[in-house]
């Protein structure tokens, strides 16, 4: 449920998407032991929102033909609950944004745990800007087939996307819930997508599948 760097024209529209986002995720982070139940409501919350929002990517035409967004099936395998360290180089980054300039983003994260499923390890980074918050975009080998080519999020908790963490401190990585930036669906938005350190070798068969899948 992307909100990517797009001119707003209507804040209070804006404010009740993330509204709607933040709330989304608590009720995820809610019943952790209750993954599929969770999953299955929010694609229900995110259809709803791409249909009939006033801040959906789709344009008034898109949306009113629009059904369902495609997913793999739920799966259990790409569920995570990982250890994280922090990185050995640190260095920012700035992901280009058209008319918006550059975004600042600091790695602040490397996951310990995924090599093993999908390949390799992600970074998850720290966007600059006020406050500033987490942000796990990503890259695997079904880009430009049965996923959007730019890569999909699975975290972004600046727009609410957070799937928490257990008492242990291990944090919840749930690729069923990765999803598509709004630039997937309309020229208009204008989205970070995964640096190149991000590109798992692997395919995530989870998660949000490319815009057109349903076609």
């Amino acid at each position: 449920m992307d909100q990517a760097s797009f001119k707003v024209t209507d804040p209070n529209a804006l404010a009740d998407w993330r509204r709607r986002v933040a709330e989304t995720y608590a009720g995820i982070r809610s019943v952790p032991n209750h993954a599929m139940q969770a999953w299955d409501g929010w694609r229900k919350i995110r259809d709803d929102l791409m249909k009939t929002h006033a801040m959906s990517p789709l344009n008034a035409n898109e949306q009113a033909t629009f059904k369902e967004l495609p997913y793999f099936d739920f799966d259990t395998d790409y569920r995570f609950l990982v250890d994280t360290k922090t990185p050995d180089d640190r260095t920012p980054e700035t992901i280009e944004l058209m008319d918006d300039g550059g975004l600042v983003i600091e790695p602040v994260l490397e996951t310990i745990g995924l090599a093993d499923k999908l390949g390799g390890e992600l970074t998850i980074y720290w966007l600059g800007g006020y406050g500033g918050g987490l942000f796990l975009p990503f890259g695997d080998a079904t880009n430009g087939t049965t996923t959007y080519g730019g890569g999909r999020y699975l975290l972004d908790s600046i727009k609410g996307a957070d799937l928490g963490q257990v008492e242990d401190g291990r944090m919840i990585l749930d690729f069923n819930f990765a999803y598509n930036p709004s630039c997937a669906y309309s020229p208009r938005w204008s989205c970070p997508l995964a640096p190149a350190r991000n590109k798992l070798p692997g395919g995530v068969m989870a998660g949000e599948k490319h815009p057109t899948a349903n076609d």
